[in-house]
């Protein structure tokens, strides 16, 4: 996966994230619980594993990250699973 970009904004304490969906193409976005320093390290070139850098995350909000798919639209597409929260 090359590459990945994020357009951000900071709001309080959380940080407003907009990804492309990788599966509908739909763009989303969904305020997380990360400083924008979080994400610049974790999208550098030496990025770390997105578990160890994003620890506070559920795995919904660490999916969306990394692919742009929400909770619903992974619901709908692959079922209600044990491997994301909804």
């Amino acid at each position: 996966m090359g590459s990945i970009s994020s357009q951000t904004q900071r709001r309080r304490h959380m940080l407003e994230v907009t990804k492309k969906s990788i599966i509908s193409g739909k763009t989303n976005t969904m305020e997380l619980d990360i400083s924008q320093e979080q994400l610049d390290r974790w999208e550098s070139v030496d990025k770390q594993l997105i578990q160890v850098a994003f620890p506070n995350l559920s795995s919904s909000e660490r999916e969306f990250l990394m692919t742009g798919i929400t909770p619903t639209e992974w619901n709908d597409t692959f079922g209600d699973g044990d491997d994301h929260d909804a």
